[in-house]
Protein backbone atom coordinates (compact mmCIF):
# COMPACT_ATOMS: atom_id res chain seq x y z
CA UNK A 1 0.00 0.00 0.00
CA UNK A 2 1.37 3.35 -1.08
CA UNK A 3 1.21 6.72 1.56
CA UNK A 4 -2.25 8.12 -0.74
CA UNK A 5 -3.87 5.32 -0.67
CA UNK A 6 -3.32 4.43 3.52
CA UNK A 7 -4.23 7.94 3.97
CA UNK A 8 -7.53 8.22 2.16
CA UNK A 9 -8.37 4.95 3.90
CA UNK A 10 -7.79 5.99 7.55
CA UNK A 11 -10.18 9.23 6.84
CA UNK A 12 -12.64 7.69 5.85
CA UNK A 13 -12.42 5.23 8.67
CA UNK A 14 -12.24 8.56 10.96
CA UNK A 15 -14.71 10.32 9.38
CA UNK A 16 -16.94 7.51 9.96
CA UNK A 17 -16.60 7.30 13.35
CA UNK A 18 -17.04 11.27 13.59
CA UNK A 19 -13.66 12.42 14.64
CA UNK A 20 -12.59 15.58 13.45
CA UNK A 21 -10.10 16.93 11.05
CA UNK A 22 -9.83 13.07 9.89
CA UNK A 23 -7.53 13.42 6.74
CA UNK A 24 -4.89 15.93 9.32
CA UNK A 25 -5.16 13.66 11.92
CA UNK A 26 -4.42 10.71 9.29
CA UNK A 27 -1.53 12.33 8.42
CA UNK A 28 -0.21 12.96 11.84
CA UNK A 29 -0.44 9.30 12.79
CA UNK A 30 1.16 8.25 9.88
CA UNK A 31 3.86 10.99 10.25
CA UNK A 32 4.63 9.21 13.34
CA UNK A 33 4.51 5.69 12.10
CA UNK A 34 7.19 6.10 9.53
CA UNK A 35 8.80 9.05 11.40
CA UNK A 36 8.79 12.01 8.64
CA UNK A 37 7.58 15.11 8.58
CA UNK A 38 4.49 15.88 6.76
CA UNK A 39 5.58 17.43 4.46
CA UNK A 40 7.55 14.51 3.11
CA UNK A 41 4.66 12.39 3.01
CA UNK A 42 2.75 15.10 1.06
CA UNK A 43 5.75 15.24 -1.72
CA UNK A 44 6.38 11.20 -1.56
CA UNK A 45 2.48 9.42 -1.80
CA UNK A 46 3.76 7.04 -4.15
CA UNK A 47 6.39 5.54 -1.96
CA UNK A 48 5.67 2.04 -0.40
CA UNK A 49 4.72 0.96 2.92
CA UNK A 50 5.98 -1.87 4.94
CA UNK A 51 3.82 -4.57 6.17
CA UNK A 52 4.72 -3.56 9.86
CA UNK A 53 3.83 0.03 9.38
CA UNK A 54 0.55 -0.24 8.15
CA UNK A 55 -0.21 -2.23 10.98
CA UNK A 56 1.38 0.19 13.67
CA UNK A 57 -1.08 2.64 11.91
CA UNK A 58 -4.15 0.99 12.34
CA UNK A 59 -3.42 0.12 15.60
CA UNK A 60 -3.21 4.23 16.13
CA UNK A 61 -6.11 4.53 13.92
CA UNK A 62 -8.06 2.52 16.08
CA UNK A 63 -6.60 4.18 19.21
CA UNK A 64 -7.87 7.33 17.84
CA UNK A 65 -11.42 5.89 17.15
CA UNK A 66 -11.60 5.56 20.89
CA UNK A 67 -11.51 9.38 21.08
CA UNK A 68 -8.26 9.17 22.53
CA UNK A 69 -6.27 12.82 22.06
CA UNK A 70 -3.75 12.98 19.53
CA UNK A 71 -1.55 14.74 21.64
CA UNK A 72 -1.52 11.27 23.74
CA UNK A 73 -1.08 9.32 20.52
CA UNK A 74 1.73 10.99 19.25
CA UNK A 75 3.38 11.44 22.34
CA UNK A 76 3.59 15.48 22.47
CA UNK A 77 2.44 18.88 22.01
CA UNK A 78 3.22 22.09 20.75
CA UNK A 79 2.79 24.94 23.58
CA UNK A 80 3.80 28.87 23.30
CA UNK A 81 6.37 28.21 20.92
CA UNK A 82 7.95 24.78 21.73
CA UNK A 83 7.28 20.90 21.54
CA UNK A 84 6.37 19.23 25.39
CA UNK A 85 5.79 15.19 26.01
CA UNK A 86 2.48 14.56 26.65
CA UNK A 87 1.12 11.07 28.22
CA UNK A 88 -2.50 10.26 30.16
CA UNK A 89 -0.43 11.57 33.67
CA UNK A 90 -0.73 15.38 32.51
CA UNK A 91 -3.58 17.71 30.94
CA UNK A 92 -2.66 18.22 27.63
CA UNK A 93 -1.47 21.55 27.23
CA UNK A 94 -3.80 24.18 25.62
CA UNK A 95 -3.63 27.43 23.71
CA UNK A 96 -6.01 28.99 25.80
CA UNK A 97 -3.01 28.74 28.30
CA UNK A 98 -0.82 30.67 26.50
CA UNK A 99 -2.64 33.55 27.78
CA UNK A 100 -1.40 32.97 31.09
CA UNK A 101 2.47 33.06 29.68
CA UNK A 102 1.60 36.16 27.53
CA UNK A 103 0.72 38.32 31.06
CA UNK A 104 2.81 36.74 32.98
CA UNK A 105 5.75 37.78 31.11
CA UNK A 106 4.84 41.54 31.51
CA UNK A 107 5.62 40.99 35.46
CA UNK A 108 9.08 39.69 35.02
CA UNK A 109 11.56 42.47 33.41
CA UNK A 110 13.76 40.07 31.33
CA UNK A 111 17.01 41.81 32.78
CA UNK A 112 16.01 41.01 35.93
CA UNK A 113 16.20 37.63 38.54
CA UNK A 114 12.40 37.06 39.90
CA UNK A 115 11.75 34.03 42.30
CA UNK A 116 8.16 31.89 40.99
CA UNK A 117 6.21 29.32 41.99
CA UNK A 118 4.43 27.21 39.18
CA UNK A 119 1.41 25.27 41.35
CA UNK A 120 0.13 22.15 39.83
CA UNK A 121 2.76 22.05 36.81
CA UNK A 122 1.31 19.15 35.11
CA UNK A 123 3.86 18.69 31.97
CA UNK A 124 5.48 22.07 33.02
CA UNK A 125 4.47 23.42 29.94
CA UNK A 126 4.00 26.92 31.48
CA UNK A 127 7.01 27.67 33.80
CA UNK A 128 9.73 25.88 30.92
CA UNK A 129 7.79 28.49 28.70
CA UNK A 130 8.41 30.94 30.95
CA UNK A 131 12.25 30.39 31.61
CA UNK A 132 13.01 30.39 28.46
CA UNK A 133 11.99 33.48 27.94
CA UNK A 134 13.16 35.15 30.97
CA UNK A 135 16.39 32.64 32.19
CA UNK A 136 17.62 34.71 34.73
CA UNK A 137 14.51 33.90 37.30
CA UNK A 138 14.63 31.03 39.66
CA UNK A 139 11.62 28.28 39.79
CA UNK A 140 10.18 26.01 41.79
CA UNK A 141 7.05 23.50 40.41
CA UNK A 142 4.98 21.28 42.29
CA UNK A 143 2.34 18.90 41.48
CA UNK A 144 0.14 16.60 43.95
CA UNK A 145 0.68 13.93 41.04
CA UNK A 146 3.94 11.87 40.73
CA UNK A 147 3.47 10.79 37.61
CA UNK A 148 3.16 14.48 36.28
CA UNK A 149 6.27 15.04 38.45
CA UNK A 150 8.29 12.74 35.85
CA UNK A 151 6.61 13.83 32.52
CA UNK A 152 7.63 17.67 33.91
CA UNK A 153 11.43 16.80 34.34
CA UNK A 154 11.70 14.86 30.91
CA UNK A 155 10.54 18.20 29.27
CA UNK A 156 12.54 20.58 31.25
CA UNK A 157 15.70 18.42 30.65
CA UNK A 158 14.55 18.15 26.99
CA UNK A 159 14.78 21.91 27.05
CA UNK A 160 18.12 22.35 28.96
CA UNK A 161 16.37 23.42 32.14
CA UNK A 162 16.23 20.43 34.07
CA UNK A 163 19.21 22.45 36.43
CA UNK A 164 16.98 25.39 36.30
CA UNK A 165 13.72 24.17 37.32
CA UNK A 166 13.01 22.59 41.05
CA UNK A 167 10.31 19.98 40.96
CA UNK A 168 8.59 19.15 44.27
CA UNK A 169 6.47 16.31 44.15
CA UNK A 170 3.87 17.80 47.05
CA UNK A 171 0.86 19.08 47.36
CA UNK A 172 0.75 22.51 48.29
CA UNK A 173 -1.12 22.28 52.14
CA UNK A 174 2.19 20.61 52.46
CA UNK A 175 4.48 23.32 50.74
CA UNK A 176 6.23 25.83 53.11
CA UNK A 177 8.49 27.43 51.31
CA UNK A 178 8.30 31.19 51.14
CA UNK A 179 9.05 35.22 49.36
CA UNK A 180 8.17 34.39 46.09
CA UNK A 181 8.13 37.19 43.82
CA UNK A 182 5.61 35.56 41.76
CA UNK A 183 3.23 32.67 41.52
CA UNK A 184 1.16 31.17 38.60
CA UNK A 185 -1.29 28.16 38.41
CA UNK A 186 -3.41 26.58 36.23
CA UNK A 187 -5.45 24.37 38.82
CA UNK A 188 -7.99 22.44 38.52
CA UNK A 189 -11.24 24.74 37.82
CA UNK A 190 -14.31 22.24 36.20
CA UNK A 191 -17.45 21.75 38.15
CA UNK A 192 -18.77 18.61 38.64
CA UNK A 193 -22.00 19.28 36.49
CA UNK A 194 -19.24 20.32 33.38
CA UNK A 195 -16.63 17.67 33.86
CA UNK A 196 -20.51 15.19 32.91
CA UNK A 197 -20.52 17.06 29.89
CA UNK A 198 -17.04 17.34 28.40
CA UNK A 199 -16.09 15.73 25.19
CA UNK A 200 -15.41 12.18 25.29
CA UNK A 201 -11.90 13.13 24.25
CA UNK A 202 -11.38 14.54 27.67
CA UNK A 203 -13.79 13.28 29.51
CA UNK A 204 -12.11 9.68 29.38
CA UNK A 205 -8.73 9.93 28.58
CA UNK A 206 -7.36 13.34 30.15
CA UNK A 207 -7.02 12.68 34.31
CA UNK A 208 -9.98 13.81 36.29
CA UNK A 209 -7.15 15.09 38.78
CA UNK A 210 -6.12 17.66 36.90
CA UNK A 211 -9.59 18.80 36.04
CA UNK A 212 -12.15 18.74 38.44
CA UNK A 213 -12.24 21.49 40.72
CA UNK A 214 -15.45 20.43 43.23
CA UNK A 215 -18.27 20.98 43.01
CA UNK A 216 -18.54 24.45 42.11
CA UNK A 217 -15.18 24.23 40.52
CA UNK A 218 -13.82 26.80 42.82
CA UNK A 219 -11.88 24.16 45.45
CA UNK A 220 -8.47 24.33 43.85
CA UNK A 221 -8.90 28.00 43.04
CA UNK A 222 -9.81 28.75 46.57
CA UNK A 223 -6.44 26.81 48.13
CA UNK A 224 -4.21 28.30 46.02
CA UNK A 225 -5.46 32.10 46.84
CA UNK A 226 -5.46 31.55 50.31
CA UNK A 227 -2.34 29.40 50.16
CA UNK A 228 -0.19 31.43 47.95
CA UNK A 229 -1.10 34.66 50.43
CA UNK A 230 1.83 32.72 53.14
CA UNK A 231 4.44 32.19 50.10
CA UNK A 232 4.34 35.38 48.14
CA UNK A 233 5.90 38.52 49.14
CA UNK A 234 3.96 41.82 49.78
CA UNK A 235 3.72 42.96 46.10
CA UNK A 236 4.06 39.57 44.50
CA UNK A 237 2.18 38.52 42.03
CA UNK A 238 -0.56 36.02 41.54
CA UNK A 239 -1.69 34.69 38.10
CA UNK A 240 -4.42 32.11 37.57
CA UNK A 241 -5.84 30.28 34.77
CA UNK A 242 -9.75 30.54 35.30
CA UNK A 243 -12.91 29.05 34.17
CA UNK A 244 -14.54 31.32 31.79
CA UNK A 245 -17.43 32.19 34.40
CA UNK A 246 -15.52 32.50 37.20
CA UNK A 247 -14.71 35.87 37.28
CA UNK A 248 -16.34 37.30 39.71
CA UNK A 249 -16.37 34.85 41.92
CA UNK A 250 -12.37 34.31 41.68
CA UNK A 251 -12.28 38.41 42.08
CA UNK A 252 -14.62 38.22 45.29
CA UNK A 253 -12.16 35.39 46.78
CA UNK A 254 -8.95 37.02 45.82
CA UNK A 255 -10.16 40.72 47.21
CA UNK A 256 -11.54 38.73 50.59
CA UNK A 257 -7.74 37.64 51.17
CA UNK A 258 -6.15 40.85 50.42
CA UNK A 259 -5.04 41.16 46.51
CA UNK A 260 -5.71 43.52 44.15
CA UNK A 261 -7.00 42.49 40.50
CA UNK A 262 -4.36 44.31 38.27
CA UNK A 263 -6.22 43.01 35.07
CA UNK A 264 -8.29 40.26 33.69
CA UNK A 265 -7.85 39.07 30.52
CA UNK A 266 -9.39 37.13 27.71
CA UNK A 267 -8.76 33.61 25.51
CA UNK A 268 -8.67 33.46 22.04
CA UNK A 269 -12.53 32.81 21.88
CA UNK A 270 -12.88 36.11 23.97
CA UNK A 271 -13.38 34.47 27.54
CA UNK A 272 -12.27 35.70 31.02
CA UNK A 273 -9.35 32.95 30.89
CA UNK A 274 -6.56 34.67 33.21
CA UNK A 275 -6.22 36.91 36.27
CA UNK A 276 -3.44 38.84 37.49
CA UNK A 277 -3.32 40.12 40.92
CA UNK A 278 -1.20 41.61 43.38
CA UNK A 279 -0.84 40.28 46.95
CA UNK A 280 -1.08 43.96 49.42
CA UNK A 281 -0.24 43.03 52.70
Amino acid sequence: MIYSEILTKGSKFLKKKKIQNPYLDSELILSKVINKKREEILLNTNNKLKNKDIVKFKNYLCRRCEKEPMAYILGYKYFWKHKFLTNKSVLIPRPDTEQVIAETLKYLPIEKTKKILDIGTGSGCIIISLLKERPKCIATAIDISKNAIKVAKTNAKLHQLENKINFINIDIDKYKSYNYDLIVSNPPYINSVELNRLDDDIKFHEPTLALSGGSDGLRDLKKVIIKSKNLLKINGKLILEIGHRQKNKCSKILNENGYYINQISKDLSGKERCIVSTKLK
